[in-house]
């Protein structure tokens, strides 16, 4: 199927037209038409005789169906959840580790998907193994290097949230499959704009967050659980997840059965209607551009943005690491305060992480954002 060069989306967004909002890995802009939908349900909670049992379930089977869709799973396989955080606890709570099992996890690592490994460790006496940052940035050779049998558990991003290093996901799975380790991805940075399949990918345990690529609400998130964990233990019991809670008439002949797949790892209160509106809503835009082409469309921006970088002498995440879209810049240590306020002062949003002035464009931008971008940092480079 070929792909093509998405038109500037900025209209389905409340950007107004002096702002160059460049921080989609920070948290996305909403879709109008999202916010539309979501509000619509905040205003149907004032009137609670409107809502049926029906809604408690179809509107989440819908988004769980376009979660599935979009990464190439079952509609089982798929929890709705309120975190990253959430689906990671999830992960731990079903994985075995030994006490001489090792966790191996990025330095610098977004803490979702670092704390619960460290704490699981801790309980088990295992270690935590850290893989450092390459000289050569290149980390896919040197996670291969330390899977083996030893490793029970790899947790690791689709794309580094720092400055968008990008990692071989089809090759550290294969290599976890051969030495029996487990794998738990945090795709909150990459999913929506990296095609992804857990048809091409074996995945134990998938999170992502929703408010980032997503172009979802705060407070939602989905959990990709293979079949070979559907029957293992949810972290909290709440009714929606027990069979037959569809019957509200019967909620206490109470079962020790579960609902099919994957629900059983959905969260308290999943069916927030508000919430569920403007994810589904996302998530069906999302799909109608077509995840490939808003990787390649957004690739063009961020080529733009790496040469207008290189041409001021300053370095980029390089281009055979790189995400479609998102990069780090490295900037001078004693200016980089300066930067960051001039750029805020002129409506200019990004983001600082450690040295590096993190990019993120999305649908909205334009050149117009890009030479805005390098108008002000050519104050200081």
């Amino acid at each position: 199927m070929s792909t093509e060069i998405l038109a500037n989306q900025r209209e389905l967004f409340d950007l107004p037209p002096d702002v160059s909002y460049l921080n989609c890995a920070y948290q996305s802009p909403k879709l109008r038409q999202a916010t539309t939908a979501s509000e619509r349900e905040l205003r149907r909670n004032m009137w609670p005789w409107t809502i049926s049992s029906e809604d408690f379930f179809l509107p989440a089977e819908r988004l769980r169906r376009l979660f599935a869709d979009l990464i190439g799973a079952q509609v089982d396989d798929i929890a709705i959840v309120p975190s990253v955080s959430y689906g990671t606890a999830v992960a731990a709570a079903n994985l075995e580790l030994g006490a001489k099992d090792r966790v191996l996890v990025l330095s610098e690592q977004f803490p979702s998907n670092l704390y619960v490994w460290r704490e699981l460790a801790r309980q088990r006496e295992s270690s935590l193994t850290v893989v450092d940052r390459p000289a050569a940035g290149l980390w896919t050779e040197r996670i291969l290097d330390q899977i083996d049998e030893n490793c029970a558990i790899t947790a690791l991003p689709g794309v580094h949230w720092t400055d968008g290093y990008r990692l071989d996901l089809e090759a550290i799975s294969a290599k976890c499959r051969e030495a029996g380790s487990a794998l738990v991805l945090d795709l909150t940075q990459s999913l929506g704009v990296v095609p992804f399949s857990v048809r091409d990918t074996e995945v134990d345990f998938i999170a992502v967050a929703s408010y980032k690529w997503l172009l979802g609400p705060l407070g939602l998130s989905f959990l990709y659980v293979n079949p070979r964990h559907h029957e293992g233990r949810p972290i909290e019991h709440g009714w929606l997840g027990r069979y037959g809670s569809e019957d509200f008439s019967r909620l206490v002949d109470y079962t020790d059965r579960y609902q099919p797949g994957a629900r059983r790892f959905d969260a308290g209160e999943r069916t927030n209607s508000a919430l569920i509106a403007g994810a589904t809503c996302a998530l069906e835009q999302i799909l109608e551009w077509g995840v490939t082409n808003i990787q390649h469309t957004l690739s063009g921006l961020t080529r733009g943005i790496a040469r207008n970088a290189e041409r001021r002498g300053l370095s980029c995440t390089p281009p055979e690491a790189r995400a479609p879209h998102l990069l780090g810049i490295e900037l001078p240590a004693d200016k980089i305060t300066q930067i960051s306020a001039a750029l805020a002062n002129k409506k200019v949003y990004v983001s600082i992480r450690g040295n590096k002035l993190r990019v993120a464009p999305y649908l909205y931008n334009s050149e117009r954002d890009v030479e805005q971008l390098f108008t002000v940092m050519d104050q200081f480079v």
